[in-house]
């Protein structure tokens, strides 16, 4: 088990994406806000290319296309699985800042049965 938020654990999560396959065009630079937490305001970066996520870490991700800013709680619930992501989206749970379109370019792989297995993977070896 990785403690959620931690290096340790996004490294586990890229170890499980690597099965996950390839989408050609579906890349983006994603810069993650989580905020209020127990530690603090935490920040993490994935770098996606075609489909597949090549970088996982903690901190600041300088030339990032989209950044997505959410809550403590409402990030915990969504990996949990107990709000829907799109939904937390439209209730505006979650900020969105930057290039849409290159969010948009990542829907095939977020609603993908793939996907969906490799979120349970990661929720397996969580500890929040």
């Amino acid at each position: 088990m990785s403690k959620w938020l931690t290096q340790e654990w996004l490294d586990e999560g890229t170890r499980l994406a690597a099965t996950q396959p390839v989408r050609p065009g579906a890349s983006a630079r994603l810069q993650y806000v989580v905020e209020g937490g127990p530690d603090g305001d935490v920040q993490y970066y994935w770098i996606v290319v075609d489909g597949q996520l090549t970088e996982n870490k903690l901190g600041e991700l300088a030339d990032a296309e989209v950044t997505l800013t959410e809550s403590y709680e409402d990030a915990k619930r969504m990996q949990q699985g107990e709000l829907d992501m799109n939904a937390a989206f439209m209730q505006g749970k979650v900020k969105v800042s930057g290039d849409i379109a290159k969010l948009m370019s990542l829907l095939p792989i977020t609603s993908s049965p793939e996907f969906a297995e490799f979120y349970k993977e990661v929720l397996a070896i969580t500890e929040f």
